[in-house]
């Protein structure tokens, strides 16, 4: 039986290599909300590890207090170079602060500065006042060791359910859905 895990790899690696989008890690994560309707946003894939999915972010951002109130979610990747479409669902772990570390490390300095001075999709009264507060703190903070804010995690998403999809002219679409039952991928091909 093929492992999905390798069928995504392959894919994956293909997209970094020859993929003209910007960001192929780029991916849709839908979660559901506080007030029990969907929410979805798109985030980066920062690797497959231990046979899950690692997003990163902060738990008290409405994705952080979705995915731990109901730890569900699904990722969605769409690559138009080469018409595929990945969908996987799954549970959300909280993994441990070694690992978020490591993640937060590899981000770019603004990326630190960002995360260490906002907070996440709160409101504000301008942008003005936002892009300030961001020049001030890069000034002063590009030259430190940003260190980790506390509420900053990183994410495993274990997949019950990876669909993969190459698009068709025809639209006569290959859907392949493998589907995790007793610790076994079972595959099976969907009608377009």
């Amino acid at each position: 039986m093929e492992n999905p895990f390798e069928i995504f790899n392959k894919w994956y690696e293909n997209e970094k290599v020859n993929s003209t989008v910007r960001i192929p890690s780029a991916c849709c994560l839908s979660t559901i909300g506080l007030d029990g309707f969907p929410n979805a946003r798109f985030v980066s894939l920062k690797e497959i590890y231990e046979k899950t999915f690692i997003i990163t972010g902060p738990l008290d951002s409405r994705k952080g207090l979705e995915m731990c109130t109901n730890p569900k979610a699904s990722l969605t990747f769409w690559w138009p170079d080469s018409e595929r479409q990945v969908r996987v669902q799954g549970k959300t772990t909280i993994l441990n602060e070694e690992i978020a570390e490591k993640y937060f490390a590899e981000r770019s300095t603004g990326s630190k500065i960002v995360s260490k001075i906002f907070n996440q999709g709160q409101a504000i009264d301008n942008l003005e006042a936002l892009e300030t507060t961001y020049t001030q703190s890069f000034q002063e903070l590009k030259l430190e060791s940003i260190s980790k804010p506390s509420n900053w995690k990183a994410i495993s998403i274990e997949p019950i359910r990876i669909e993969f999809m190459v698009f068709k002219k025809t639209r006569l679409h290959e859907r392949t859905l493998y589907t995790l039952e007793n610790k076994t991928w079972e595959k099976t091909f969907l009608q377009p």
